[in-house]
């Protein structure tokens, strides 16, 4: 192999560890839209406790942050960025969980937040994502 071919195998990036990136993307701009949206609400509207809504709204927007970051992360094929987004996929679970047993039009959006991490924690898990990010290389120094 060439050292050509070997640097384009290494620059290149598994269509796997893309679309982790996306999925954490994904859930990081809906954590950020929530956040926006529950802050907008909680200023111009009348809640019971403006401060509540306008704190709720900066924690969401807040935590937003974090499955952005991983997103980037995983694009420019950091290895830290794993462990934030299996985190985020993890912690999705229960709160799909949770929409789950509504009885309200909630329940698709916990279908759609429960494929969407199972999807996420697949895909990071996969060997292809973990050799891309250098994560479990033995005498690699």
């Amino acid at each position: 192999m060439s050292s050509t071919e070997q640097t384009a195998e290494q620059t290149s990036r598994p269509a796997r560890l893309t679309a982790a990136a996306a999925v954490a993307g994904i859930e990081g701009l809906a954590l950020m839209a929530g956040g926006l949206y529950v802050l907008v609400t909680g200023i111009t509207g009348s809640p019971d406790d403006p401060t509540q809504a306008v704190m709720g709204g900066v924690t969401l927007i807040a935590l937003g942050l974090i499955p952005g970051a991983a997103a980037r992360g995983l694009l420019r094929r950091k290895g830290w960025s794993r462990g934030p987004a299996i985190i985020t996929q993890i912690l999705a679970l229960p709160v799909a969980w949770q929409l789950l047993q509504a009885n309200s039009a909630m329940i698709p959006a916990g279908i759609a937040l429960a494929a969407l991490a199972v999807t996420g924690l697949v895909l990071l898990v996969n060997p292809a994502t973990t050799e891309a990010l250098g994560i479990g290389r033995r005498g690699d120094a």
